[in-house]
């Protein structure tokens, strides 16, 4: 009983090739994992979102004082959600995020590169958008003109307080 089938023949099925796969970004979660250029994006965006929030509950008086409350209280419970994430992208607990709390030491989220491919969290992210990018870029030069500008401007202050004692020493 021959048959001819050849075992080393192709596979006559259509087989695509499999993209890699990526997992969709859910800010609203502390699952999941969202890489650095998100993570500064939005946390950037939140803040400026909380800031036009704070200016119009400052108009409304002592309603505004509960309002404010309010609001840090979500902007703190946003920010921990998105720092959960960001310690998954780069593979450890999201219990590290209370690092969040210390200055200085929170700037680890902003620098470590998260891991290549899926990890116990999940998949990757997908690639970022270009709006997140120009966010992500605008942040570290928006805080070095901050800066810049700590430092310039109360020099230049005692620069024209000395300059106007100056004058009126000479007349």
């Amino acid at each position: 009983m021959a048959t001819n089938v050849n075992p080393y023949q192709a596979p006559g099925a259509a087989v695509a090739d499999a993209g890699e796969a990526v997992q969709p970004v859910n800010v609203w979660s502390a699952s999941g994992r969202i890489g650095r250029a998100r993570y500064i994006a939005y946390g950037t965006g939140f803040y400026v979102l909380f800031g036009v929030f704070a200016a119009l509950s400052a108009l409304l008086g002592s309603v505004g004082g509960v309002l404010m409350i309010v609001l840090w209280l979500a902007l703190l419970v946003i920010a921990f959600m998105l720092t959960i994430q960001r310690c998954h992208d780069f593979n450890v607990t999201g219990w590290l995020s209370l690092l969040m709390l210390v200055p200085l030491a929170n700037l680890i989220f902003l620098f470590i590169p998260g891991t290549d491919g899926p990890n116990r969290f999940g998949a990757p992210t997908p690639p970022n958008s270009v709006g997140v990018l120009i966010v992500a870029w605008l942040f570290p030069v928006v805080a070095l003109i901050g800066i810049i500008a700590a430092v310039s401007l109360p020099a230049y202050q005692d620069y024209t307080k000395r300059a106007q004692e100056r004058q009126f020493q000479k007349k």
